[in-house]
């Protein structure tokens, strides 16, 4: 499988947080911003020109592309990976990574084409709130799992029964790779979306994905979700607040609590009786 990497330079940081956006409404999976250079990655079969022109004439940006073999991707992370710290709390980092680790939870990633690494805003705010949820003994759906790193987190916070799902391929063999590099017992990792899961409801929901796809899904997301419930989603730009929670109240849960960082939120809800 070929990837298409997509380099975007001089973008103003309102510029690039609204082309990752889009990029990933349009089957862009994984991201980076480096060196004020914004890189997006695609898989070739999913890669349209058009759709790239579009997006990028309307940011106003120009774009270079060129295709990443799998095989070069292990060394282009390798030389561009640097390890994140959320808050005191978290450590996300690769296993080249030799760091004298000081927060509480200590998460071991080799994250290849996959979203989640922890160094997008959306990501770190997922698991600022996570700690606002009782994971203990808790089931828990990771809708859109990418690296699996929010997983690995909730078991590492308690979590007994954890499904993480993603309809991309890769993602799924990495997070299954960075699950076991984490040691973890209690996750189940399968190529699917939302509609393709059972009867079986769950405590927790981790929806780090856009708000396209939370708007498609806010309905069986409520029904996935079990009475009292929480739900955070994420992958939402700061306009994107009052249209998903006007949704996610519609469909039957309550607003609690939102994060905010570089024009990105995270949202958490509970489910609450209609």
């Amino acid at each position: 499988m070929q990837y298409i990497k997509v380099t975007i330079k001089n973008a103003t940081d309102e510029a690039s947080n609204m082309l990752i956006a889009l990029l990933s409404d349009a089957g862009f999976n994984g991201f980076e911003e480096t060196g004020g250079a914004l890189f997006a990655y695609i898989e070739e079969a999913a890669f349209s020109l058009e759709v790239l022109s579009t997006i990028t004439d309307g940011q106003h940006v120009d774009y270079e592309t060129e295709i990443i073999a799998p095989q070069n991707w292990n060394a282009l992370w390798e030389s561009n990976f640097e390890p994140v710290i959320v808050a005191d709390f978290c450590t996300i980092r690769a296993h080249f990574h030799d760091i004298a680790v000081s927060t509480a939870y200590d998460i071991v990633i080799t994250p290849k084409m996959s979203f989640g690494t922890g160094h997008h805003a959306t990501t770190q705010q997922m698991i600022m709130l996570m700690k606002r949820i009782d994971f203990a003994d808790k089931s828990v759906l990771d809708f859109g799992t990418g690296t699996g790193v929010l997983a690995i987190l909730g078991e590492m916070l308690g979590a007994t029964a954890i499904m993480a799902i993603d309809n991309d391929k890769w993602s799924v063999e990495n997070a299954i790779e960075n699950i076991e590099r984490n040691s973890c017992k209690h996750i189940s990792v399968q190529e699917a979306s939302l509609e393709d899961i059972s009867a079986t409801k769950f405590d927790v929901i981790l929806a780090n994905i856009n708000r396209h796809i939370l708007l498609q899904y806010m309905a069986l997301l409520y029904s996935k979700l079990n009475l009292r419930g929480a739900i955070l989603m994420s992958g939402l730009l700061i306009e994107d607040k009052d249209i998903i929670i006007d949704a996610a109240s519609e469909a039957g849960f309550k607003f609690m609590e939102m994060s905010e960082l570089n024009n990105w939120i995270a949202l958490l809800f509970e489910k609450v009786a209609k």
